[in-house]
C-alpha cells in the first residue's frame, strides 16, 4: 500500500501539471465521478441480489432509478470528452488492459503448471520411500494448485535426490468474508508416505501469517516444527510462445508484470533463512 499511496501521488502531480489547472480537470473530474456512481448501482444490483438473495424484480426495482439518474448525469458530462474527459477513461482502460492480462497470464500459467505436471496422488502412491534417502525434517510446498506435484519438489528429488521426511503441501484460500476465526482457519488431509495436504483459510481482512497458521495444524495431528522446517518456492520464469491464446504483445507484457510481481516471502511472512526458491521455465 505505501507503494501505491506514491503513485497516486505521482499521478494526482502529474495531472495537475498536465492540464494545468484545476478547472481545467473539471471534465476530467465529472465524467469520472459519474461513471462511479453509475458502476457502484451496478455493483449494488449484485449485491442486493446474490449478497442479500432477495427475488430479481426487487433488486431491479431497488437500482434501477439510480441507474437512470446516474445515467443522465454521465450523458450531461458527455460533453466534455474532449475537453479532459477522455483522460479517466484512457486511464481505466490502461488499468482495465494490465489487470485482464494478469489475470489471463495467471490462468495460462497455471493451466501450462497442470498440463505438465503430474497428478500428486498417484505420483505419492508410486513412490518408494524405502528406496530415497529421507531427511529428518519439515519441507513446506507453497502452491497455488494443490492437485499437481509441486515443481519445487520435482526438483528437489532430481538435483538433491532426497525425501523429507514430512512434505506439507499447503494452499492459501482467500475468503469473500473480512475475518476468518481460528478454527476455521487450517484444513489438514493426509496423503501417505510423509505427505499432507494443508488448506489455510484468511478473510481479506486477516494477515496471511503461513508459519503461524501452519502452528494450528498440531492440533490435527501434524506437528510443523518453526525451526525445523523449510520453505521451497517453485519460482516460474514466464516464457512467451505463439499459438497459447494470448497475443504475442500481452504474452510480453505478462512476463514483464510476472518479472517484476511482489514476492510471496513476504506476503505470506515467511522466514527469510529458512526459504529455498528453485526455478522452473514456463511457456504461455
Amino acid at each position: 500500500m505505501p507503494r501505491v499511496n506514491w503513485v497516486l501521488l505521482a499521478g494526482v502531480i502529474i495531472a495537475t501539471v498536465g492540464f494545468g489547472s484545476s478547472s481545467a480537470l473539471a471534465g476530467a473530474y465529472g465524467i469520472a465521478v459519474t461513471l462511479t456512481m453509475m458502476i457502484t448501482t451496478v455493483l449494488a444490483y449484485f449485491v442486493v441480489r446474490d449478497g442479500w438473495k432477495l427475488p430479481a424484480p426487487l433488486a431491479i426495482g431497488a437500482t434501477a432509478v439510480f441507474l437512470a439518474v446516474d445515467a443522465l448525469l454521465v450523458a450531461g458530462c458527455g460533453i466534455k470528452l474532449l475537453d479532459g474527459g477522455w483522460f479517466p477513461l484512457a486511464l481505466g482502460l490502461l488499468l482495465f488492459l494490465l489487470m485482464s492480462t494478469w489475470w489471463f497470464g495467471r490462468a495460462r500459467l497455471l493451466e501450462g503448471i497442470r498440463k505438465d505436471g503430474l497428478e500428486l496422488q498417484p505420483f505419492i502412491d508410486a513412490l518408494q520411500p524405502q528406496a530415497l534417502q529421507r531427511v529428518d525434517r519439515t519441507a513446506v510446498y507453497p502452491v497455488a494448485d494443490a492437485s499437481t506435484v509441486p515443481q519445487a519438489l520435482l526438483h528437489n528429488l532430481k538435483h538433491n535426490q532426497v525425501l523429507h521426511q514430512r512434505n506439507v503441501i499447503v494452499t492459501v484460500v482467500f475468503e469473500s468474508e473480512p475475518w476468518v476465526p481460528m478454527e476455521r482457519r487450517v484444513e489438514v488431509h493426509p496423503l501417505g508416505h510423509g505427505f499432507w495436504r494443508v488448506t489455510l483459510h484468511f478473510g481479506f481482512m486477516n494477515t496471511p501469517d503461513v508459519p503461524k497458521a501452519l502452528s494450528l495444524a498440531a492440533s490435527h495431528g501434524l506437528q510443523v516444527p518453526l525451526f525445523e522446517c523449510s520453505y521451497f518456492l517453485s519460482r516460474e520464469t514466464v516464457v512467451p510462445a505463439r499459438g497459447t491464446g494470448l497475443s504475442q504483445w500481452r504474452e510480453r507484457l505478462f512476463a514483464a508484470m510476472s518479472r517484476n510481481a511482489g514476492g510471496v516471502v513476504e506476503f505470506f511472512r515467511l522466514p527469510d533463512n529458512a526459504v529455498v526458491e528453485l526455478g522452473t521455465r514456463v511457456q504461455i
